[in-house]
């Protein structure tokens, strides 16, 4: 992706001002009902990011009840709607939904469980091995809930047999897809932190691939050292779903990342994905055209591949444009403004406190929202942004603070939809195969969120991996 320069800034427009019966407790009301309806159906396990449109429209309703002047009010609510970068995020999963689906319909799932077992990976060999495969899918379609769906289904079953720790087995595949969703060029959480605060995805990438790749290492030694003791088991019809041609599909993947980090837009790199993708699976006799497209027998029916892709993402793409307006009427009501000023008086101070903060922000809104890229959406324009433009922090590293930040708790808690989804898939190949079924809060034992976390404090305390948009020899000034 190239840098943003065609957009300008990521902001919310501050330069209306909306007045709310109550001020500023009247703005804070679209939020409180959001989260608040957000909290109810996470903690009732119905959450989603379809089922929350429900919070963003009764926001929004909320929101005009309070407003003095309800025409300016709407108008808030289209600016929010219509902000031309948001256009840029949505564009860009509409393409990545569709590249998800090729990847898997190209076999790579059975290309990485054929990888695993052929190798005669037992115990928590198997583990780290699952973990390796989930962090490459999880890489290759951007989708957390993804890759557990795709991956636990077969190697949660394999890896038991194979002598594995049900419960580490598990986590250890949720891990991974927490690695490909924190750092994945076409993961959500990864496009939104870019555009938000303004950063190429080559900087993005790049300078948080050190910070990933830490908490990486970290989580593969302690799957190794405590992946295992299991009892190892002759694998029952799991052979069937072996196939080494699935790993072919690994190209297209090289394909988006390679075109990405060398500047080329984000939608231009998941296009040649898609195109390599649809080629690829199609040279191996793994998709074939018509399960691209075609006309469906029925009026209703999928025409195929691509509209299932799509049709994947469109619960993101309505829950993130009624974030997006109900951020903005926060931005004009002057909330934002005085939650900002607020934690530049009391929290951020110094370059170091302006990235803890930073940090805690993000995680906080986060655990309430069961989806993270929203939380991103929330924060991003209207409090990190401006909070590292302060202390001239670059725009890559304010996106890599608020993007680790929003993969690291958000994928423990068991009313987050990542873990639910995981959750679920572990519980029907558990039924399935008659194996044991580790207790749902098994997803605090994740290793790489906490790992992350600890990376990440290491970093803000030390300064590792920290650049400013100053020249070097000016960021002495900055006080850190």
């Amino acid at each position: 992706m190239s840098a943003p320069d065609k957009n300008k800034d990521f902001e919310f427009d501050t330069s209306k001002k909306l007045d709310m019966y109550g001020g500023i407790l009247g703005g804070l009301i679209p939020l409180f009902v959001l989260i608040g309806i957000l909290i109810w159906l996470s903690v009732a396990e119905r959450g989603g990011t379809q089922a929350f449109w429900a919070g963003g429209w009764l926001a929004i309703v909320a929101g005009l009840m309070l407003a003095k002047n309800k025409f300016e009010y709407s108008q808030s609510v289209l600016r929010g709607l219509g902000d031309k970068n948001g256009i840029v995020i949505i564009t860009a999963w509409l393409f990545a939904g569709v590249f998800g689906k090729l990847m898997v319909a190209g076999g790579l799932v059975e290309g990485l469980l054929w990888f695993g077992t052929k190798a005669g990976a037992t115990g928590s060999v198997f583990t780290l091995i699952a973990f390796i495969a989930a962090c490459l899918f999880a890489l290759g379609t951007g989708s957390s809930t993804g890759t557990v769906l795709s991956l636990i289904p077969v190697m949660y079953p394999a890896g038991v047999y194979l002598g594995a720790d049900p419960a580490m087995l598990g986590v250890g595949i949720l891990a991974g897809a927490a690695f490909g969703d924190n750092l994945a060029p076409i993961s959500d959480t990864t496009i939104v932190s870019a555009y938000t605060q303004e950063a190429t995805m080559k900087d993005v990438v790049r300078s948080r691939f050190p910070l990933a790749m830490a908490a990486a290492t970290i989580s593969a030694i302690i799957l190794l050292i405590f992946g295992g003791g299991g009892t190892v088991a002759s694998l029952p019809e799991i052979a069937a779903k072996i196939d080494p041609l699935g790993l072919v599909m690994l190209v297209s993947l090289g394909i988006v990342v390679v075109l990405a980090l060398n500047g080329r837009h984000i939608i231009e790199s998941l296009i040649w994905g898609n195109i390599s993708a649809a080629f690829f699976g199609i040279l191996i006799g793994k998709v074939q055209i018509s399960t691209l497209f075609h006309i469906p027998a029925k009026r209703g029916e999928s025409t195929g591949l691509i509209e299932q892709g799509i049709s994947g993402v469109t619960g993101a793409i309505i829950f993130a444009l009624l974030v997006l307006a109900i951020t903005q009427v926060l931005v004009e009501s002057g909330v934002m403004d005085r939650i900002l000023k607020s934690a530049e008086k009391t929290i951020a101070k110094t370059v170091k406190q302006a990235e803890l903060s930073i940090i805690g922000v993000t995680i906080l809104a986060s655990i309430p929202i069961a989806a993270n890229a929203p939380a991103e959406l929330l924060v991003g324009p209207s409090f990190v942004k401006p909070i590292g433009k302060k202390f001239n922090l670059a725009p890559a590293r304010r996106a890599n603070l608020m993007d680790c930040a929003v993969c690291s708790i958000f994928f423990t808690v068991p009313w987050h939809i990542a873990v639910i989804v995981w959750y679920s898939a572990m519980s029907t190949a558990a039924q399935a195969y008659s194996l044991p079924l580790p207790s749902i809060w098994s997803a605090m034992m994740n290793p790489y969120n906490w790992s992350l976390l600890a990376v990440l404090i290491f970093s803000v305390m030390t300064g590792w991996n920290r650049k400013f948009e100053v020249p070097v020899a000016d960021s002495t000034k900055v006080k850190s």
